[in-house]
């Protein structure tokens, strides 16, 4: 298969699931069928479905969470910028997180020179969702100097944690009633109970659609 060239005009949807591109192609379309999610993996659009409740929900409450701590806390400064389903920036690859941490720039962030502290991805129930944010992700995040990178699994009810270390990777597996504190954010706890709680909320009642 030949790369697509695609313009700025190009209205890319499902239909568009495995076309490849360049990322400076991918950067340049502006309009898109808004009931999907996009990313470019390995120079290959990937097409996907829109974050479910379960996923958003907890997400929020999370954004929530570090905002407070930022206006409320002595040392809340340290927290530059957080954001929700933004791109994370690599060589072939625009992979889209489910949330963006900068931390300690003293600045606003450049959205695609400024590397995340901390980049966060809520688990999705699909078997190749799941393989992404284990493995795929995790070594392409750290490899771009993302200081941790957190994985938050509502099916599994952990919180993983893969820390940039000198001395290379750390792992850090968190239980459901644990609350979570990094050094990267001084007196910043995360309750993982309150995020599974609120993704929790939105099981599938049964013969419904998943949630």
């Amino acid at each position: 298969m030949a790369t697509q060239h695609v313009g700025t005009r190009t209205k890319i949807g499902l239909d568009s699931a495995g076309l490849l591109m360049t990322p400076a192609e991918f950067d340049a379309i502006t309009r898109s069928d808004g009931r999907y999610r996009y990313e470019l993996i390995h120079g290959v659009l990937v097409v996907s479905r829109l974050p479910l409740p379960a996923e958003s929900d907890p997400n929020e409450e999370l954004g929530h969470l570090l905002r407070k701590y930022q206006e409320d806390h002595p040392q809340g400064s340290v927290l530059d910028a957080t954001l929700a389903e933004r791109y994370v920036y690599l060589k072939e690859s625009r992979r889209r997180a489910d949330r963006l941490v900068w931390v300690g720039l003293e600045r606003t962030p450049d959205l695609e020179r400024d590397v995340p502290a901390i980049v966060v991805e809520f688990v999705s129930r699909g078997k190749r969702d799941q393989v992404r944010d284990y493995q795929g992700k995790r070594s392409e995040y750290l490899g771009l100097g993302v200081s941790e990178y957190w994985i938050i699994d509502r099916f599994r009810r952990i919180m993983t944690v893969h820390r940039n270390t000198p001395d290379g990777p750390v792992e850090q597996v968190l239980a459901e009633a644990d609350t979570y504190r990094t050094p990267l954010l001084p007196g910043f706890e995360l309750p993982l109970p309150r995020l599974l709680t609120l993704a929790d909320r939105w099981k599938r009642p049964r013969g419904g659609k998943p949630k």
